[in-house]
């Protein structure tokens, strides 16, 4: 009986993080068509990442990130980035995907037993964070000399290029819906603890 009822909810679990697959691909290749700055596009996927990661653990944040980013290869932007290097656009988009995703899924894992509200809240402001974060790290490793003339172009520092251009709205844009469609992944997770 126990196998049996282990068996099930793997089962279930497959099922959800496979439906939240096909969510993610999506969001992500559409996601390229909604620009809110000039370069980087709004990404839409990071509250499915959010919700697979607490609900299904961090490797699933990782892979759903992992989907998102291997999307993103699909979409025109791409080409710009690919452009500038293939293998720093390759490694970023991954790494930001992934570990925002993971990281997502961890900080839920720590916080559940503490709140459920503040597990999801805080996983779903980690999501960004990281996803951000990690980006502007492999904008700075490797398209530095591109970041260089496009800030000259405009006559900033690059600094400023890299939060203006480069993350700008964008950011904003995908924290504060991370953070008002909380209360909707919360409201998703306590369905799904209370089926168990």
């Amino acid at each position: 009986m126990k196998v049996a009822n282990q068996r099930s909810e793997q089962t279930k679990k497959l099922v959800l993080l496979a439906l939240l697959t096909a969510i993610v691909a999506v969001l992500a290749y559409f996601g390229g068509f909604i620009k809110i700055g000039s370069l980087a596009s709004v990404s839409l996927t990071l509250i499915p990442v959010v919700l697979g990661a607490a609900l299904c653990g961090p490797a699933a944040g990782a892979w759903l990130g992992g989907v998102s980013g291997a999307v993103f290869f699909m979409t025109a932007d791409a080409a710009f980035w690919l452009g500038l290097s293939i293998p720093g656009t390759i490694i970023t988009v991954m790494v930001k995907g992934i570990m925002a995703g993971f990281c997502a899924g961890l900080v839920y894992r720590l916080l559940e037993r503490v709140n459920r509200y503040v597990a999801v809240l805080a996983s779903a402001v980690v999501c960004p964070v990281v996803n951000t974060g990690i980006f502007l790290l492999g904008s700075v490793t490797f398209f530095l000399d591109a970041v260089k003339e496009m800030a000259a172009g405009e006559s900033v520092t690059v600094f400023a290029y890299l939060m203006v251009f480069f993350v700008g709205l964008n950011f904003v844009f995908e924290l504060i819906t991370n953070i008002v469609l909380s209360p909707a992944v919360l409201r998703l997770v306590n369905i799904r603890k209370k089926t168990k």
